[in-house]
């Protein structure tokens, strides 16, 4: 791993970083109808996610047929980590992806999951994305999430779509949702267990395996170019500065709704 490009790269995002890790949003996600709101909000970060993962298999692997080697270094790295967004165990036996464990997630603990689903849907249907994204059921916090990571994905240069999937999403992920769970009661009602086990399961997998081989996949796509170095930075801060704003956004919608805590929701929450 180039260590000294990487060291710059993380200096300059290293005040944005600091911005995302501590916004209020955290602290905010603290009854049922916010935490609802939020997850309604979240939910197609969750889904763009893969749409970053899957162009990066893409340009790193051959998904065509018929097949060809790419002798590519970093094909082994984003399969493995393909694996366990996409196919991850679904903490009752079976397997699923990360996605849809979120939606099995957001019905448990009520919130409206149709959006997303109906996204889905006209994606299937033949809707092209742009057309699909002008629904008037997405968020426009979502929406322009969505928008801004497509751009990246559009650009179809690998290492930045590497450092938006790195920086944007695997290295603060851990971070981020370490603060969630810190607020979580000790004791929670049976609706909420699989939310907690996607947020734990999202702060060690990427801490400890997908955060690691995000670098290394990073560091091998821009070897020693610092003109390639150079786009992948000047990507992860675009990458946390979307997620910045769809964190205001949130964090918006969030204070218009009132604020519970354990002992007067009636039921273990968030706190």
């Amino acid at each position: 791993m180039n260590s000294h490009h990487l060291q710059t790269l993380e200096h300059r995002i290293a005040p944005v970083r600091q911005r995302l890790m501590t916004h209020p949003v955290y602290s905010l996600v603290n009854s049922v109808p916010r935490l609802r709101c939020f997850m309604e909000q979240h939910v197609f970060a969750v889904w763009d996610f893969m749409s970053l993962l899957k162009s990066l298999q893409r340009h790193l692997t051959s998904v065509t047929v018929p097949w060809l080697p790419t002798g590519n270094r970093a094909a082994r790295l984003i399969n493995e980590i393909v694996l366990g967004e996409e196919t991850d165990d679904d903490g009752r036996g079976g397997h699923t992806s990360h996605f849809e464990l979120y939606l099995a997630s957001m019905a448990d603990c009520g919130a409206d999951t149709a959006p997303a689903l109906n996204l889905i849907e006209r994606l299937r249907s033949g809707q092209t994305l742009r057309e699909a994204l002008q629904a008037e059921d997405i968020p426009a916090s979502a929406r322009q999430f969505m928008n801004a990571t497509f751009r990246i994905i559009e650009r179809g240069r690998p290492e930045e779509i590497a450092a938006a999937f790195t920086f944007g999403r695997e290295d603060v992920i851990p971070e981020m949702f370490s603060q969630f769970v810190s607020g979580l009661c000790a004791v929670e009602p049976p609706r909420y267990e699989r939310f907690r086990f996607y947020l734990d399961r999202h702060i060690h997998l990427d801490a400890d395996d997908h955060g690691p081989k995000a670098l290394l996949m990073l560091s091998a796509l821009c070897g020693n170019d610092p003109a390639c170095w150079k786009r992948a930075a000047l990507t992860a801060e675009e990458s946390i500065q979307a997620r910045l704003e769809l964190w205001d956004a949130v964090q918006a919608s969030l204070v218009r709704l009132p604020a519970e805590t354990c002992e007067t929701a009636g039921e273990p929450v968030l706190l």
